[in-house]
């Protein structure tokens, strides 16, 4: 029996098989631990500075990393956020299937306003923002972003609410989309409210459904 086989360039395992052809010198296998604590690393960052004042060396210094291991898995600090916006907008979003329109939304609320309240996505999500109107890039990122994520859930939940009857079929969508993200939205990233009122998510579930239902 072959033993795996560890090469190293931040040095992970790879299976050895007999008519595998070596990998070539000096091709790295990225380590994952590595890569977990540079994007830790550039979230506390943004948090700390702001996406202008940010560095790969900062990054890698609080990573713990030299600046070339930064370097081997994004190109820059724009390259790195721009693939971060991406990755977290899915992140920790459920996929609702609890039979009902108004408890889809509701489970919807309470994972969106929990990942919302987290200081770090307090801080990073206006930065970002503003860092949009000034480049094309992250702002077409964080729209793809937001498609993919909090919206691509949202029409899920719509969808399966037309196909059970709760919804007609034919509405429009993006009027829906808008209902469902824009209210939590605006109290927790916009005005920025510390604290929800007792209660609040469930009446933003039951008020969003009966206006989706109008529709």
């Amino acid at each position: 029996m072959l033993c795996p086989m560890t090469t190293n360039a931040d040095s992970a395992p790879q299976k050895a098989k007999p008519t595998r052809r070596r990998a070539p010198a000096g091709a790295a296998v990225l380590r994952e631990d590595v890569t977990d604590a540079i994007r830790s690393a550039v979230f506390e960052e943004l948090a700390s500075v702001g996406y202008a004042r940010m560095s790969i060396e900062g990054i890698a210094r609080r990573a713990g990393v030299g600046k070339t291991a930064v370097y081997r898995r994004w190109r820059s600090k724009l390259h790195l956020v721009l693939d971060l916006v991406s990755a977290i907008a899915v992140q920790g979003l459920p996929a609702p299937d609890t039979g009902s329109l108004q408890e889809d939304l509701l489970l919807l609320y309470r994972v969106t306003a929990r990942a919302l309240r987290h200081p770090v996505a307090g801080q990073i999500i206006p930065d970002l923002q503003a860092e949009a109107a000034r480049n094309p890039e992250i702002a077409e990122a964080m729209q793809k972003a937001l498609r993919e994520g909090q919206h691509g859930v949202a029409s899920g939940i719509v969808q399966a609410a037309v196909a059970r009857g709760e919804l007609r079929a034919g509405l429009d969508e993006d009027l829906a989309l808008d209902l469902i993200s824009g209210p939590l939205y605006w109290r927790s990233v916009v005005v920025r409210t510390p604290e929800l009122p007792k209660g609040h998510l469930k009446r933003l579930a039951a008020a969003t459904a009966a206006a989706l239902k109008a529709l």
